[in-house]
């Protein structure tokens, strides 16, 4: 089982440019097809974090690569969405989270070089798990549209109203409070604590 937990997690950045060419085809099997492999993507978060404590094998490796593997599959979404529908994901949200992720990896990256490991702090899993749910729900109304009936013309309704873009804002605020929280509070993990 050592290994089992980083294997998930390099599975969730394989399934992200996936997620991302069914996104870009706008039809009811497309972006239906990107929302249910985006939802997999997301639970192996969860996933690869629950067996590496149940099995005692965390690994310096793990804690680098599941922050990045979030990054990917989050960034990757959020980029999509602002070319398929700029009105409510617009560049500059996508550019705000983009910069908090690379300063923050790049942080990571330097630690590492010096045989440390940046400690993930709670509050960050809290932003990835709000970035998950709000990319879930607009995936789901993207994927609504192409239903018939009412269905379709609430989840139009949803995305023509300022909801999702207020619901945005708080996602962004979040991202960037985490990225100035680890800038001035920056805790390291001892390699001993880990198992390889």
């Amino acid at each position: 089982m050592k290994f089992v937990a980083n294997a998930i997690t390099i599975g969730r950045i394989v399934l992200t440019p996936v997620v991302l060419v069914l996104l870009s085809w706008d039809t009811l099997e497309g972006q239906g097809g990107a929302l249910a492999l985006f939802i997999v993507a997301a639970v192996s978060d969860y996933v690869d974090g629950k067996v590496a404590r149940a099995f005692g094998v965390r690994s310096r490796l793990g804690q680098f690569l599941d922050p990045f593997a979030d990054k990917v599959l989050v960034l990757g979404t959020f980029a999509a969405l602002a070319f398929l529908i700029p009105q409510i994901v617009p560049w500059w949200a996508v550019a705000l989270i983009a910069l908090r992720d690379v300063v923050i990896t790049g942080m990571r990256l330097r630690a590492e070089s010096k045989g440390r490991t940046l400690r993930t702090i709670p509050m960050a899993k809290t932003k990835t798990t709000l970035q998950l749910v709000f990319l879930i729900g607009v995936l789901v109304l993207l994927t609504a549209r192409h239903l018939p009936g009412v269905i379709a013309e609430v989840a139009a309704w949803v995305l023509q109203s300022v909801i999702p873009f207020i619901l945005l804002m708080v996602v962004v605020a979040l991202t960037v409070f985490t990225g100035l929280w680890y800038l001035f509070n920056q805790e390291y993990v001892s390699p001993a604590q880990f198992n390889r």
